[in-house]
C-alpha cells in the first residue's frame, strides 16, 4: 500500500528534480525548495492513479521551473516495485510531455499523534518555509515544506528530510525536529551538508502561518536561525 514518508526523484522530459512527500488516506503532500507538491491517488487492478497539482511558493532568482509555469497539473499511474514506488504521466498543461518519478521509503519513524495544546494553536496543513541563519552566516537560500499535523513535523526539500514533534496554544508554538541529508548536499549546503542536525524552536502562529526562532547543531557548530511559515494548504 501506498503510504508512508518519501524522498522523490523525478525527472520531466530531460530535466531532472527532487522532492520529498508524505503520502497517507489517498493524499499526497509534500514539495522542495521551490514547490509545493499537492494530490490525491487510488488504487486500481494493483496499479496507483494519481494527480498531483504543482504550486511555486518560493522565487529562487535565474531558476526556471522543469514545467516552465508556476502552477501545473500532473496524472500519473505507478506501480510498487519492492519497497519503491515507481510514476509515469504527463503534465495536463503541456501535451507530450514526459515525466517519471521514483518514491523511495524515509524509513525514519514517524512520531504518533498526539494532543498539541489549547485553543490557538497552529494550523494543520502544508507550510512553505523559508529560513534565515543569524550570525552573518549565509544560508545559501535555505527553504523548503513542512508538514504539521496534530504534533508531528514532517518536510524537507530536495536534499534534506526533517522529522520533529511539537505543542501549540494560544499564539504560540514550540517544538524540536532531526534534519538529515536524502542526498548529498554538502556542495550545495555546506553549513548543514554532511551532518544529522538538532533544531529546538519556539515561536508564534496564527491561522495563516507561523515564525519560530531556533538553535541548530550542526556537527560541533551551534547556528541560530529564523524561520517563516506561510500555510499553503490546511489539512
Amino acid at each position: 500500500m501506498l503510504q508512508g514518508f518519501y524522498k522523490v526523484w523525478f525527472q520531466l522530459n530531460d530535466a531532472p528534480g527532487r522532492s520529498v512527500m508524505y503520502v497517507h488516506a489517498g493524499k499526497m503532500l509534500g514539495g522542495n525548495s521551490s514547490f509545493a507538491h499537492i494530490g490525491t491517488f487510488y488504487e486500481s487492478g494493483g496499479e496507483y492513479v494519481a494527480e498531483v497539482r504543482t504550486e511555486r511558493h518560493h522565487t529562487v532568482p535565474n531558476y526556471r521551473p522543469l514545467a516552465g509555469s508556476d502552477a501545473a497539473t500532473l496524472q500519473l499511474r505507478g506501480r510498487a516495485d519492492g519497497d519503491l514506488v515507481r510514476f509515469e504521466g504527463t503534465l495536463v498543461e503541456f501535451p507530450g510531455s514526459v515525466f517519471q518519478a521514483i518514491m523511495t521509503p524515509i524509513n525514519d519513524e514517524i512520531p504518533p499523534a498526539v494532543a498539541t495544546g489549547g485553543e490557538g494553536g497552529i494550523v494543520n496543513g502544508l507550510y512553505a518555509v523559508e529560513m534565515r541563519l543569524l550570525d552573518g552566516l549565509d544560508d545559501n537560500g535555505l527553504s523548503g515544506v513542512m508538514l504539521l499535523n496534530d504534533g508531528r513535523i514532517l518536510g524537507g526539500d530536495a536534499f534534506f528530510y526533517y522529522i520533529g514533534s511539537y505543542t501549540s496554544a494560544h499564539g504560540r508554538w514550540k517544538g524540536e525536529m532531526l534534519n538529515q541529508e536524502h542526498t548529498p548536499a554538502r556542495g550545495n549546503v555546506p553549513i548543514f551538508g554532511g551532518h544529522e542536525v538538532g533544531i529546538g524552536f519556539s515561536g508564534s502562529c496564527d491561522q495563516n502561518g507561523a515564525r519560530l526562532e531556533a538553535t541548530a547543531l550542526a556537527g560541533k557548530r551551534s547556528l541560530r536561525l529564523t524561520a517563516d511559515l506561510k500555510l499553503v494548504r490546511p489539512a
